[in-house]
């Protein structure tokens, strides 16, 4: 087991001082003050006993790396280390379908045990345009779009964002990932595990939020998931959605169009009306190009929805 003192990644304030076979060190950035760092340890204690929670359930079917311990006076972490690969499209894409089948039933396994671990909340009505930067989007489509998208582009995106705006719907609240994404689900082809990591963002959301996640969707698979989740819970816990019901439908629409709706706002914020030079006038081209898929995506979508 070979020590590393590169400085291998990073994330927003922590960094990797050691990676080995089996473990990783971690540290906050050396730019952070005093308060953020005191921020920093209060936040790895916080996701140490989020950790050792969900691995006390024991369910052999995905994998979650431990956190052995928290160095108060020196700033540092020892982490297990996830072995494999980040659970992307082309990964997955490859996979057999006994393999794809397993980790569907440890994503699906996963989320239950989540979502089932502390009490979950009375049903209210929630609207769905509160997931994201609503305001952005509307001002985007409203006083910038037509500075680089059609005048059919910038209607269809306005009324997507006038259904978005005012779709709501029965939820509860459970306790949940708050992050999945293919970064932060690994998959080892050589013992077919799956495993959870970073869980600092785990907090209450509303059920339907990682079912029908940025990694679910990606894969395409949010729908069996959804299926398997309604399987393995326990029903006496909250009722589920039938599968085939039609309000479990446009759940499930409007949940996909939010986790795309994150991306073209984000992508939006780096359009420049005057750009100046190669590097902003290439950026433009490629956000737009980026944002144009993205409404490809919202029609694919209803059409599906649509049948």
């Amino acid at each position: 087991m070979a020590q590393n003192n590169k400085i291998l990644n990073h994330g927003r304030e922590t960094y990797a001082v050691y990676y080995g076979d089996w473990f990783v060190m971690k540290r906050p950035l050396p730019t952070l003050g005093d308060a953020a760092r005191a921020k920093w340890l209060e936040k790895q204690h916080r996701t140490q006993s989020i950790i050792e929670e969900i691995s006390a359930i024991g369910n052999p079917v995905y994998n979650i790396p431990r956190m052995i311990f928290i160095n108060d006076d020196e700033y540092q972490i020892l982490e297990q280390r996830a072995r494999g690969y980040p659970l992307t499209p082309d990964l997955y894409a490859n996979l057999s379908p006994r393999q794809k089948f397993e980790i569907n039933n440890a994503i699906a396994s996963f989320l239950v045990d989540m979502n089932e671990l502390k009490p979950a909340s009375d049903i209210v009505r929630h609207r769905i345009a509160l997931d994201f930067k609503f305001s952005r989007l509307d001002s985007f489509v409203e006083n910038k779009m037509s500075n680089w998208f059609t005048a059919a582009e910038v209607r269809y995106m306005s009324d997507i964002k006038d259904r978005v705006g005012k779709f709501e719907y029965e939820t509860r609240k459970v306790w949940s990932h708050c992050d999945l994404n293919s970064g932060n689900i690994l998959y080892n082809p050589e013992s077919n595990q799956l495993s959870f990591i970073d869980f600092a963002e785990a907090d209450y959301r509303f059920i339907y939020r990682d079912i029908v996640s940025a990694i679910t969707t990606e894969l395409n698979i949010y729908r069996h998931i959804y299926q398997l989740y309604v399987h393995l819970h326990n029903k006496s816990l909250y009722p589920m959605l039938g599968p085939k019901n039609e309000r479990l439908n446009e759940i499930m629409k409007y949940r996909v169009m939010v986790i795309w709706l994150k991306r073209f706002i984000k992508a939006s914020d780096d359009l420049r009306i005057n750009p100046t030079g190669e590097k902003s006038v290439k950026n433009n081209l490629e956000k737009v190009a980026f944002m144009r898929q993205q409404i490809k995506n919202f029609q694919d979508l209803e059409r599906r929805y649509s049948k």
